[in-house]
């Protein structure tokens, strides 16, 4: 998760609670007018344009890895992940959401962001991707204590659903705006985690179903397994475990999964 302290804040010795204890009612009307405030109301992932926004961005950012990808899906909206995901957000416990929280008909993955001022989504995007300057590809984080998990779930080339949320909480004592995205299905595979992507010329693994350098041609279905294909040329897809459990292998033998 990332936080981002504004450059302009200035503290003072007075609390929440102390002003709460004086007077409830100028604390609710503060609260109420901050939420009202334009420049977090214009961050709200309900509008279109700001849906537009933030998958613009990570298709931008997901055309411009290096090395180039061969298989990089194109990103969409998902409305069952942005619900997801502002209901997240609107708990305002800054830590990653429970795995049962962020699943659409396909297991999700979190990235988080945390401001003291309402940046724009594209700077909370940019600023996951920027972790690319601490990551080699194939090998992982430069330094021992690098964080490279939030560049890696935005690159991730079959995470192409994705859906977002913020929150004002004033009850934060800095950080009081919190930014929420989830993608489907999860990247950070365990058994490949410093390889998000397939190395090559772009869409060189979809040549038929391509849009400037994103493939369009993503899988509805998971595997459940990381041997799925083995189980598929094993058993074929005809038996019950193998159909129940690799519906990608299964299903999508024309897609990326």
């Amino acid at each position: 998760m990332k936080q981002i302290l504004h450059p302009g804040l200035k503290t003072t010795g007075n609390s929440c609670t102390n002003h709460f204890n004086k007077n409830k009612v100028w604390l609710k009307s503060k609260i109420f007018r901050k939420i009202q405030d334009p420049a977090f109301t214009a961050l709200l992932t309900t509008q279109t344009q700001v849906q537009s926004e933030i998958v613009n961005k990570h298709n931008e950012l997901r055309r411009a890895v290096s090395p180039p990808a061969s298989n990089m899906l194109k990103m969409e909206w998902n409305k069952e992940a942005a619900a997801n995901a502002q209901k997240w957000a609107n708990q305002c416990n800054y830590r990653h959401s429970n795995p049962s929280d962020r699943k659409t008909s396909l297991k999700c993955g979190e990235n988080l962001y945390m401001s003291s001022a309402p940046n724009s989504w594209s700077q909370a995007i940019q600023s996951w991707f920027d972790e690319y300057k601490d990551f080699d590809f194939g090998v992982g984080p430069k330094t021992p204590n690098a964080v490279v998990g939030h560049y890696t779930q935005v690159v991730w080339y079959s995470s192409y659903l994705i859906g977002c949320g913020i929150a004002h909480c004033p009850n934060q004592t800095v950080l009081k705006y919190y930014y929420v995205c989830q993608y489907c299905p999860t990247g950070n595979w365990v058994n490949r985690l410093y390889v998000p992507y397939e190395q090559g010329a772009p869409c060189a693994s979809c040549p038929n179903n391509c849009d400037d350098g994103l493939c369009t041609n993503g899988c509805k279905y998971e595997d459940l397994y990381s041997n799925c294909e083995n189980l598929k040329l094993t058993y074929s897809c005809q038996h019950p475990f193998v159909r129940d459990s690799c519906k990608a292998s299964c299903n999508c033998s024309n897609s990326i999964y």
